[in-house]
């Protein structure tokens, strides 16, 4: 695996800096009208400091079994995984107490490749993340509509909208896609 480019200066607790982060992460992901390009960052809140990033088919598909194209959570959780020689399954043991979640979309809660979700992926971490943090709802495009958020509310993981940047991110989020014709 290769390391991660160095990671910018966040003051703790800016949140629209930390979504920033992660709206250029999905800028790296290649547009496509068959997915949305998602970015996400692994933060230690206590020690602000950034564990991992990922983006919407940054890692090769069927990684680690999985079957399907990867998502911007999974490839964070993935590149934990990998660092500590861990199945992805068992990131929770090593995760800091206060670890948190930023990603441009709502995670998912259906996935049509069969792969597992990423709601799923958070929630098998037994409450190694306790904040999710979101830049805007699933458009209810290819699973019509996501009930992530609240999935994760029920059980337990604190979901906080990040405001003010909801039309940059599906703007990034949807390219690829084709825009209706009037």
């Amino acid at each position: 695996m290769a390391s991660e480019p160095p990671h910018p200066t966040i003051s703790a607790g800016d949140h629209k800096a930390y979504m920033e982060y992660a709206l250029e992460r999905a800028r790296l992901s290649p547009p496509a009208s068959t997915k949305f390009c998602v970015g996400a960052v692994l933060v230690d809140a206590d020690e602000n400091v950034i564990l991992s990033t990922g983006y919407s088919l940054e890692l090769p598909r069927d990684s680690l079994g999985d079957p399907g194209s990867t998502h911007a959570e999974q490839c964070c959780f993935i590149k934990v995984a990998q660092k500590h020689n861990l199945p992805e399954e068992r990131i929770g043991e090593v995760l800091p107490k206060n670890t948190v979640l930023y990603t441009t979309m709502e995670p998912c809660n259906k996935r049509l490749s069969g792969n597992r979700t990423c709601v799923e992926r958070i929630l098998r971490l037994n409450g190694a993340i306790k904040v999710v943090y979101v830049g805007i709802r699933e458009p209810e495009v290819f699973v019509g509509e996501n009930v992530g958020m609240q999935k994760l509310k029920d059980a337990g993981v604190i979901v906080v909208v990040v405001e003010g940047m909801q039309d940059r991110i599906l703007q990034v989020s949807t390219a690829g896609h084709e825009v209706e014709k009037s």
